[in-house]
């Protein structure tokens, strides 16, 4: 599996292609390296560059990439790296070969208590976004100064859960910011739980260099995300008073961008998760659940279906099949 990530490394910053890696698990400060790697196995890691990364995703078989963002207090391998493979697994079963899974890893605590870990992890994923944006800068130069024969045709989608938003939003806030913005460059933005304020897509709030950068911008959202209650009461540390994007869906849809769609999921998130906040994986008997059955039905037909489908239909929206019952509220 092919990953980025700025955690440090226990090999230093000096890259150099083919070596062999590991995670600095001590050091969760977010580096100022970006790293371009393959997962070969467990703790099990390979350096391969920059170009070296880009071309192996160009030439792999699957027709899109989809850049999975993880949320906060998750380590590498019992957390990110095995989300990740299930994630690509349960797309394989819905489109088989049509998704290539690409984790975006960056440092995350596991060590000092869930509070504290989440103010170190809002840090940590701000600093985080803003090297990313670094990441996109080397995408679209490999992308633009590539010959034709080696140019990258396949659609980009971007999936990020939780405080990986937070990761997400501040990298294309700063690249709208210092480069006028992505203008399309991915197909689809998957806003899964995210634990942002929910105001944060509105003019002002970077919510127009975020939408400007896809096609389409999917924001999942669940009343009964017991998760985002708690982080609504955590930010009060800052003096920060916010229902959270992944809990109430925008403040005033009037206000967010026309390509934003909105999905409530709040009858199906406890059923597939015990805190209703990781609800994107598969129900309980393993199976592809109804949301993420809608996101890849979003990335095959290029825009997203206007509700989730039913549990019995969560093989037959991949396949196109609109004539099913909505189960959540359309937006």
């Amino acid at each position: 599996m092919l990953f980025i990530t700025n955690r440090r490394l226990l090999e230093g910053t000096r890259s150099r292609v083919g070596r062999s890696v590991r995670f600095d698990l001590a050091d969760n400060q977010p580096g100022p390296s970006l790293f371009f790697c393959r997962r070969i196995g467990p703790e099990a890691y390979e350096e391969l560059t920059a170009p070296v990364f880009l071309g192996r995703l160009r030439r792999s078989g699957r027709q899109q990439v989809l850049v999975y963002v993880h949320g906060f207090n998750c380590l590498p391998e019992p957390k990110v790296f095995p989300d990740a493979q299930r994630l690509q697994d349960l797309c394989d079963l819905l489109a088989p070969g049509m998704v290539e899974v690409v984790p975006l890893v960056w440092p995350c605590d596991d060590d000092l208590g869930l509070l504290v870990d989440y103010w170190d992890d809002q840090d940590a994923a701000e600093f985080s976004g803003l090297g990313f944006a670094r990441g996109i800068g080397k995408f679209l130069d490999w992308r633009d100064r590539a010959a034709p024969e080696e140019q990258c045709l396949k659609h980009m989608n971007l999936l990020a859960h939780s405080m990986g938003n937070l990761v997400l939003h501040t990298a294309l806030a700063k690249w709208g910011r210092d480069h006028g913005g992505l203008h399309g460059t991915f197909r689809n933005i998957f806003m899964m739980a995210a634990d942002l304020p929910n105001d944060c897509l509105e003019p002002g709030r970077g919510g127009e260099e975020l939408a400007a950068a896809a096609r389409s911008v999917v924001v999942y959202h669940a009343n009964d995300d017991f998760a985002l209650r708690s982080s609504k009461i955590v930010n009060l540390r800052n003096k920060i008073v916010s229902r959270r994007l992944g809990h109430t869906g925008p403040r005033d849809p009037a206000r967010v961008p026309r390509n934003v769609v909105v999905i409530d999921c709040d009858s199906v998130n406890s059923e597939y998760d015990r805190l209703g906040h990781s609800y994107f994986l598969a129900d309980r008997q393993g199976a592809p659940g109804v949301v993420l059955q809608h996101l890849v039905a979003s990335m095959r037909a290029g825009h997203p279906p206007a509700a989730l489908a039913s549990p019995a239909g969560a093989l037959a929206a991949a396949a196109g099949n609109d004539d099913r019952p909505p189960l959540a509220r359309p937006a």
